[in-house]
């Protein structure tokens, strides 16, 4: 099979994965079935060249990540609902999301994340200045520690919650079964089962990588300037840091067999510890038909099948 890059999300009860052409969102329902989902997707690149440039293509992945990411939940979210949740939420007039909807939930969700890992750090550190002094290089570091302090404290939190360890649990599903794709393995239960949860090119690290590379871009802000353009600049700025940690991370996951890149990533791996779970069976088999759908579509797409 031709070598392809897959990347995967968990989601309520389900995975969704996604081949360079296709997406497909696995979910089993409260009676057992798998209900599946599956799109085709043209890759923007294909139309717009400048998105393949380094950095550039990091900042619309995560972008373009975000946009499937939510459709992905929001599919799940109302898939593992029973009939009966199913008719309440109609009763209230609720159901899938409309594209405006869709565009509000995105919005909040961005919104909610700028606020808490980059303006209320920025916020605190400002209150801190009598005590650090008014040197840049301090402010920033100081403002980034507190960033890393509040991102984890907040992965540890809802890792807590049991309906989020369950979304774990599909998270170290996804890893697994990514592994074994990635290893040249055929695709059942026991040969994924055998593989790491812990994925270099995860989400969760990637997460962590922005949080570090933010330290030393916003340490070039002139420290003269007000607070209010440091807030807005961690806003302008996050397309920039978003590329530059998606490079490092394709970087690192190129070269994990170097001792010294194994090193530099080990903080992102030993955090996928908190964000994964490792899955039973039943949660395996999701993965893979995840997998297999969007491996499916992928090569209908590149035989001109256009199977979807």
């Amino acid at each position: 099979m031709e070598k392809i890059n897959v990347g995967g999300q968990a989601v309520i009860e389900g995975v969704m994965m996604r081949a360079p052409r296709s997406v497909a969102i696995a979910v089993r329902r409260p009676d057992g079935e798998i209900v599946v989902r599956r799109e085709l997707v043209v890759p923007l690149s294909e139309r717009y060249p400048v998105v393949k440039l380094p950095v550039v293509r990091g900042a619309v992945a995560l972008f373009s990540s975000l946009i499937i990411g939510i459709k992905a939940l929001n599919f799940s979210a109302n898939e593992a609902m029973t009939e009966e949740e199913k008719e309440g939420e109609k009763d209230k007039g609720k159901g899938e999301l409309s594209s405006w909807a869709m565009a509000g939930t995105m919005t909040v969700a961005f919104g909610f994340g700028i606020c808490l890992f980059f303006l209320f750090p920025l916020y605190l550190t400002k209150l801190m200045t009598p005590f650090i002094g008014s040197n840049n290089i301090i402010f920033n570091l100081v403002d980034g520690v507190i960033r890393v302090i509040v991102f984890l404290v907040y992965i540890w939190g809802i890792s807590r919650m049991s309906d989020i360890q369950r979304v774990f649990q599909y998270h170290g599903a996804e890893h697994k079964s990514i592994f074994a794709f990635e290893a040249g393995e055929e695709l059942s239960v026991e040969n994924v089962r055998r593989y790491s949860r812990l994925h270099p090119r995860c989400g969760t690290s990637f997460l962590l990588i922005v949080m570090l590379v933010s330290i030393a871009v916003f340490s070039l802000i002139p420290k003269l300037w007000p607070f209010f353009f440091k807030a807005g600049s961690r806003v302008v700025l996050l397309p920039l840091i978003a590329g530059i940690s998606y490079e490092f991370l394709k970087w690192s996951a190129k070269n994990d067999g170097h001792p010294l890149v194994r090193m530099i990533i080990s903080p992102g791996l030993a955090l996928q510890r908190l964000t994964t779970r490792e899955p039973d069976d039943q949660q395996l088999e999701v993965a893979i038909r995840s997998m297999n759908e969007a491996l499916e579509v992928n090569a209908g797409y590149a035989d001109d099948r256009l199977v979807v």
